[in-house]
């Protein structure tokens, strides 16, 4: 697998936990799904043709068949009358000529049927391909926010079950309703051909079946609609449990997890079974009006053939055309249901297709290049909150110099992860002004500005490749001594050796088959290998031991030499040679100096520094 290949392993965490899961439970419009799809698929209009020609002709040679068939009986009726009355009895030469040519007739659509299941099988399977294409497409330009308030389980159930969901019913819809369209009229000409008065009584059981199934139809669309929504929410329990398997067996929450799922499972059984059962009526709906058809048919047609009017080759084929003449109301009570299916997913997909994006690209565009920054950063009253009424950074302003090692301490949520996310623009600022060499970061695409940093986060970025690959991923261009070069810097190069296979191992989907401690050397080892002029490291030593910390820090130092980095720490020990110490609590920096300076004041930095050290003593 090519180091660009490298998945990204998404965790389910927000800046405040988890997002709400699931999509919202009432139905949304059908109509504008509808329309939104049809013009989606009308790039396929020629192919769509030609499965509608495909499907039409197949039906249309299907439907000539009983009149043909009822030719034979016919003649068979005749001869057996004639052969009572002396004659020549029946002509197998000429019911063998009418076998031939249903033979034909058949031949022919399948044929034609098979030409249209190839077509619209190609159909299906490139819109699928452009759809989860999109969608994946989709994932890379959304905001940050959008993942603070929506699961990846609901994400991952867009860009398999409902694209599935999709894909399927129109595979299925779009044949089907040509098919009944076809069929319906064919057979009302055949009918006509063969009696009006008869085509009369059967026409009037039309009302009586379109009554049912609109009832039917009306019942079960609400049931399809929740039944996607739910399915959406198991997917996203799911996702998460057993991603996060080891915690809660640890907190042995194995029971509470398992009644939450079965909640939620209960919720997609109820909806699913209702939508089935209320669909699946309308089969013995349709049956019970086409043996009233068959009643009326058989009475009046022997009334008919007595008098000679029709023959009774033609009743035979009127009794089997009535029959066909439910078939595409079954059909099209088929598709009906399917459709709702159909469209819960379209409306699902086109939701997420059309949430707001990130913009990337700055609206006024600086002619300095991020390649060419000296690394000279001011925060000028910032404000921001990850929602508009909990502002997190209150009016916070700091100047950095080029070159300078600054350390953002404080306690838990005092919005230090917060400000470099900032600094990055994974979020926009609500109020307030950053700039970079004096220049404001809002006149940069925000690809550059991530282009510019290096980055070692607490959480470790592994995806499921090999070591090898993940390294590369921080410079996907170096040579495997570059590698090599950048995991002996981080001190990984020798417990790499160790493993086996080495460079080459391949990390699971969880990276669970190495240590939480290797994980972090790894990421590091990705940081010094990207060399950027610009640094986060954010607890880059929280998960290793304190004789590897100790190495890890010298080689930190030697990649911060003549780079401006940020350090969010809580061991406030590894940060004592910093430049300039931010401290900050509830969203603003009260204090900043050197460890020297913030000590000799004696205020937030000394109290929390000196609670540390009473611990460790």
């Amino acid at each position: 697998m090519a180091s660009g290949e490298i998945k990204y392993k998404q965790q389910r965490r927000g800046p405040h936990g988890p997002g709400p899961a699931g999509p919202a439970e009432k139905a949304k419009d059908f109509k504008g799904a509808l329309k939104k799809l049809l013009k989606y698929i009308s790039r396929y209009h020629a192919a769509l043709v030609i499965v509608a020609f495909f499907t039409a002709a197949s039906t249309v040679f299907t439907i000539i068949g009983p009149k043909v068939l009822g030719k034979a009986t016919t003649e068979i009726f005749n001869g057996l009358v004639g052969k009572l009355q002396g004659g020549t009895g029946i002509d197998f030469d000429r019911i063998g000529h009418i076998i031939l040519i249903m033979v034909g007739l058949y031949l022919v659509s399948m044929v034609m049927g098979y030409m249209q299941g190839l077509v619209m099988t190609g159909i299906v399977q490139k819109l699928a391909f452009k759809m989860r294409g999109e969608i994946s497409e989709k994932i890379n330009r959304l905001p940050m926010n959008y993942y603070d308030k929506h699961s990846f389980g609901d994400v991952l159930s867009r860009i398999t079950n409902d694209v599935d969901t999709l894909t399927q019913g129109l595979n299925q819809s779009v044949t089907q309703l040509i098919s009944a369209a076809a069929t319906l009229v064919g057979i009302l000409v055949m009918m006509l051909s063969i009696s009006p008065l008869m085509t009369l009584i059967a026409l009037l059981l039309l009302p009586v079946s379109a009554v049912g199934i609109m009832m039917i139809v009306k019942h079960s669309q609400k049931y399809f609609v929740d039944q996607q929504n739910y399915l959406g929410d198991v997917n996203g329990k799911i996702e998460e449990n057993f991603g996060g398997h080891n915690v809660v067996k640890l907190f042995t929450r194995e029971e509470i997890v398992l009644k939450e799922f079965n909640e939620t499972n209960e919720k997609l059984y109820t909806s699913a079974w209702k939508s089935q059962f209320i669909s699946g009526l309308a089969q013995p709906v349709m049956i019970f009006v086409g043996n009233l058809g068959y009643v009326g048919v058989v009475i009046l047609g022997g009334y008919l053939s007595v008098k000679g009017t029709i023959e009774v080759g033609d009743i035979q084929s009127f009794i089997q055309y009535v029959k066909q003449f439910t078939q595409p109301i079954q059909q099209v009570a088929q598709v009906s249901n399917m459709l709702q299916s159909t469209m819960a997913a379209a409306e699902r997909v086109f939701e997420f297709l059309g949430e707001e994006e990130e913009v990337l690209l700055a609206q006024h565009h600086t002619d300095k290049k991020m390649e060419d920054v000296q690394g000279n950063i001011t925060f000028s009253h910032v404000c921001f909150g990850y929602y508009p009424d909990k502002i997190i950074l209150k009016d916070f302003s700091a100047e950095v110099k080029e070159g300078q090692k600054i350390a953002i301490v404080g306690p838990t949520g005092a919005g230090k992860t917060t400000l470099v996310k900032l600094l990055m623009r994974f979020y926009d600022l609500n109020a307030g002004d950053i700039f970079i060499d004096g220049i404001n970061v809002k006149e940069f695409d925000k690809t550059e500005i991530r282009n510019a940093f290096g980055m070692v986060l607490q959480d470790t970025w592994l995806f499921k490749g090999t070591i090898m690959e993940n390294i590369r991923y921080g410079r996907l261009d170096a040579t495997d001594e570059e590698v090599i070069a950048a995991a002996r810097a981080a001190h990984a190069h020798h417990f790499i050796q160790t493993l086996p296979g080495g460079y080459e191992m391949e990390l699971n989907e969880e990276a669970t088959n190495v240590s939480q401690g290797q994980k972090q050397l790894l990421t590091i080892a990705r940081a010094i290998l990207a060399n950027k002029k610009l640094l986060i490291l954010d607890e880059a030593t929280s998960s290793v031991d304190t004789r590897t910390e100790v190495r890890i820090q010298k080689a930190m130092d030697n990649l911060m030499k003549g780079r401006t980095s940020f350090i969010i720490a809580h061991r406030l020990s590894t940060i004592r040679d910093a430049d300039i110490i931010f401290v900050m609590k509830d969203g603003d920096i009260i204090e900043q100096g050197s460890h020297d300076q913030l000590m000799a004041v004696n205020g937030f930095y000394a109290e929390l520094y000196n609670s540390q050290f009473e611990e460790t003593a």
